[in-house]
């Protein structure tokens, strides 16, 4: 399953509207190996696939199509419950898993579309195929946007902060260029890739005119769209809004990337609709900076605690990243 949610990463963000689903396929028997065959508790991959772009073909029906007559008696791991309902785009993936003669699906999470939702799994099993929920994380967290967005109606945020070993993120002075050395900002602009929008508040689209595209060599056109918080006019090609709730009402957005701006991201915050914490430390002391977060109106310690989980921590070059998730327990 955590191979197939890899693949699904592929598919990300250029599946939209669409989830970017991964789908592998995997024989039973023997690999055939150069003098016979080779003993496999799990067989070959005959098959595999994910989401493509502008949302079709889906995943299930490109591992299907390469694995062909292979697929008989084999078993399908797909992160997302295959779909069930019927579209002008393309067919139902419960119907192309039901007619494939697999044995098995393992299954890493339901699907909470309506017109899924449990259906897909029924109609696969009425044609005499085993099926296992998983509910794998590695599953689930290579669909957090689309699951965010069906769940809660908004999209899955990430908040990125670059920022000194005193959590500064810019001189007295405004200057911030840079805090994180190449191979950190190239982490950047790899995240930026995989958001379908990238947030700024007013004040820094007023005094860094940001780019904010992805400048990594094959990666130029996955730049996403670009929003900025502020009650005023925007430039051509920004959309604003004005108060964070509204990131509720934006048409097929499943991830947003929040980069700039100290009161931008308390405000976030602040509305609890933060859901990923990108934290970039580089191995400098400021003093008497900028703060990369502003007041959060905290009145006691007991409300800053227990709402962030520790998930990885890496080293890019001199810098280091850590990254945090919102607490699962937390309501959303």
């Amino acid at each position: 399953m955590a191979a197939a949610a890899a693949l699904a990463e592929r598919g990300r963000p250029l599946s939209r509207p669409n989830p970017a689903v991964g789908a592998i396929i995997v024989a039973n028997g023997p690999v055939q190996g150069a003098s016979g065959p080779v003993p496999c508790p799990s067989g070959p991959v005959v098959g595999q696939g994910w989401t493509q772009p502008g949302g079709r073909p889906h995943a299930e029906a490109m591992a299907l199509e390469q694995a062909g007559n292979r697929a008989k008696g084999a078993t399908l791991y797909v992160t997302l419950e295959p779909c069930a309902h019927r579209s002008t785009r393309g067919p139902a993936c419960a119907d192309l898993v039901s007619k494939s003669g697999l044995s098995r699906v393992i299954i890493g999470t339901c699907d909470p579309d309506p017109r899924t939702a449990g259906q897909g799994i029924t109609h696969i099993q009425q044609a005499g195929i085993a099926v296992t929920l998983a509910q794998s994380k590695s599953a689930e967290d290579s669909l957090s946007g689309y699951l965010r967005q069906r769940l809660s109606g908004r999209p899955h945020v990430t908040l990125k902060l670059a920022l000194s070993l005193d959590g500064m993120i810019a001189l007295g002075n405004g200057e911030s260029r840079w805090i994180t050395g190449p191979e950190a900002r190239a982490h950047t602009h790899r995240e930026r890739a995989r958001a379908d929008a990238i947030l700024v508040g007013g004040g820094t689209l007023r005094a860094d005119n940001p780019r904010l595209d992805v400048r990594l060599p094959g990666l130029e056109k996955r730049s996403p769209q670009r929003l900025v918080l502020t009650g005023g006019a925007v430039p051509t090609g920004w959309h604003a809004i004005s108060e964070p709730a509204e990131i509720c009402g934006l048409e097929g957005i499943q991830y947003l990337f929040i980069e700039g701006g100290a009161q931008t991201a308390a405000a976030f915050l602040k509305a609890d609709l933060v859901d990923r914490l990108l934290l970039y430390r580089a191995p400098i002391l400021i003093g008497g900076g900028q703060p990369s977060i502003a007041d959060l109106g905290l009145t006691g310690l007991a409300a800053a605690h227990h709402r962030w989980t520790f998930q990885d921590r890496r080293q890019l070059g001199s810098d280091t990243l850590e990254i945090y998730e919102r607490n699962p327990c937390l309501p959303a």
